[in-house]
């Protein structure tokens, strides 16, 4: 199919395909995106999609930080991509025109800072993943020795990192009198927006005490919960959507019904009407985000390891193993929910229930390999944090410490047929060189691995409620493999 989707395309779509409600030419840029990947696309961008009728302000400047290849794809479609919604029921298309531009920031740093710099831009997002604020995950403070901090700090004026780019463009909104953005995170972080406040203002500090205060005193950073399944657009995806479109479309995205967004609602210079698609404004986002970070993205690495392990390729071959299925909904209901603190009328059942049946999704071929990326960054929150709580209330953590251990397992590069895992990870060199030291020895490894302080932080490694049931279950796994262990763990005695 050689026509690819742009905007001359938008009025030969067919009739049941979803457009722009707006005229895209009209559209200014109000928020500037960094990390311009699948979820950005199928979640901020949709929700400002919806309201650009309304307040056509709003329009989104994306930049990738790294890779051209958003940028390939999008440009000569003029920022427009389908928006695929898969569900047992079918599937809705819908094109969204949001992004009014992309940017590859390696190769166009002056044009990014001066449209960061630019005063119309109000709002800086971030879906940058967890390693992408260069920071310490256990502590939530900025890596200073992280080679990305450590060029930005050298060279301002050529970032790599988005802290280089977001703190430069302050300190040029500063010099010439533009009030600065607020920068709204919606990665997995620890209480997102302080976190990425204190990554932020320490990186100013160290530019300049003045500029430090400054980020400080003047910089809103509101926290925020983001929840949609997005798994990787496959080759197959893109060939049903352009047979459905009419027109090609490089990079499609999939995605799920389900949609949600909390935001705390600090935002000095404005922002769209996002009330009005959906999101939810709370004076504090923290009961939600642990809600999301604990019971969905816990389970989904719990779910990536133990079934990428077994064999499982997607989540939902996973989950229709009744084992993995009991195994998930004890670790929600008896380990997790516990520790959850949330506001009067949240529904904790329902959400539960939700998660099994998002899980279950056939139409979702969500690939247990990609949730299992970036494990050292995102065990801290997604299952560590929890742990601390358990073990604080000095309550059971076996289903917890089963997921640690199957982490400890997949991280050695080799699965149980002896074949080669593609470990994805900033640590993965380290943790392999570790795991091959330990030389197949489970209660070897476990110790290797405890001692990864950027995961494990001081604490954990010394309490031996932590380190002896997770060292149990990596013994399981070693001796009996992922989907007996799975069958058989909460049960110690079978």
């Amino acid at each position: 199919m050689s026509d690819r989707l742009n905007d001359d395309m938008l009025p030969d779509l067919p009739a049941d395909v979803r457009r722009p409600a707006y005229d895209r030419r009209a559209i200014g840029t109000g928020i500037v995106h960094l990390g311009v990947g699948a979820f950005h696309r199928a979640h901020q961008a949709v929700y400002t999609d919806d309201v650009l009728a309304q307040d056509p302000r709003w329009g989104i400047v994306a930049a990738s930080l790294r890779s051209p290849d958003t940028y390939d794809a999008l440009q000569p479609q003029d920022g427009l991509y389908t928006l695929s919604v898969r569900s047992q029921e079918g599937e809705a298309l819908r094109v969204i025109g949001s992004i009014r531009r992309v940017i590859v920031a390696p190769r166009e740093i002056e044009s990014l800072l001066e449209v960061m710099t630019d005063p119309q831009t109000r709002i800086v997002t971030l879906t940058v993943t967890e390693k992408g604020y260069c920071h310490d995950p256990a502590t939530g403070a900025l890596n200073e020795a992280h080679p990305d901090i450590v060029h930005d700090l050298a060279y301002l004026r050529t970032p790599k990192s988005a802290p280089g780019f977001i703190v430069e463009a302050l300190r040029r909104r500063r010099m010439n009198g533009v009030p600065p953005f607020t920068v709204l995170t919606c990665d997995n972080l620890p209480a997102n927006g302080r976190t990425v406040k204190r990554v932020l203002t320490r990186f100013a500090e160290l530019v300049d005490p003045e500029l430090g205060r400054f980020v400080a005193e003047e910089v809103s950073c509101p926290s925020t919960m983001v929840d949609r399944i997005v798994p990787a657009t496959s080759d197959q995806d893109r060939e049903r959507i352009a047979q459905s479109l009419g027109v090609a479309d490089a990079w499609p995205v999939v995605t799920e019904p389900f949609t949600q967004w909390v935001i705390e609602d600090r935002f000095p210079q404005g922002r769209p009407g996002w009330e009005k698609a959906g999101v939810e404004f709370v004076s504090d986002v923290e009961p939600y985000e642990h809600m999301k970070l604990r019971l969905l993205n816990g389970s989904h690495s719990t779910l990536a390891y133990l079934g990428y392990l077994s064999g499982y390729e997607t989540v939902a071959d996973a989950m229709a193993d009744e084992a993995f299925v009991r195994l998930i909904r004890g670790l929600m209901d008896e380990e997790v929910t516990p520790t959850l603190h949330m506001p009067p009328g949240a529904d904790l059942e329902a959400y539960r229930s939700a998660l099994v049946t998002r899980f279950r999704n056939p139409a979702l071929k969500h690939r247990t390999w990609q949730i299992a990326m970036d494990g050292s960054q995102k065990l801290p929150q997604r299952l560590l944090g929890t742990v601390r709580d358990r073990l604080q209330a000095d309550a059971p953590i076996r289903r917890l410490a089963l997921g640690v251990a199957a982490w400890m397992r997949y991280v050695t590069g080799i699965d149980e047929k002896g074949a080669a895992i593609d470990v994805r990870d900033p640590m993965a060199a380290r943790l392999r060189a570790l795991a091959d030291r330990a030389a197949g020895s489970a209660e070897s490894l476990a110790g290797e691995l405890f001692a990864v302080r950027e995961v494990f932080g001081d604490d954990l490694p010394r309490d031996p409620r932590f380190t002896g049931t997770v060292t149990e279950a990596l013994a399981r796994l070693f001796a009996q493999g992922a989907r007996r262990t799975v069958s058989d763990w909460i049960e110690p005695g079978r």
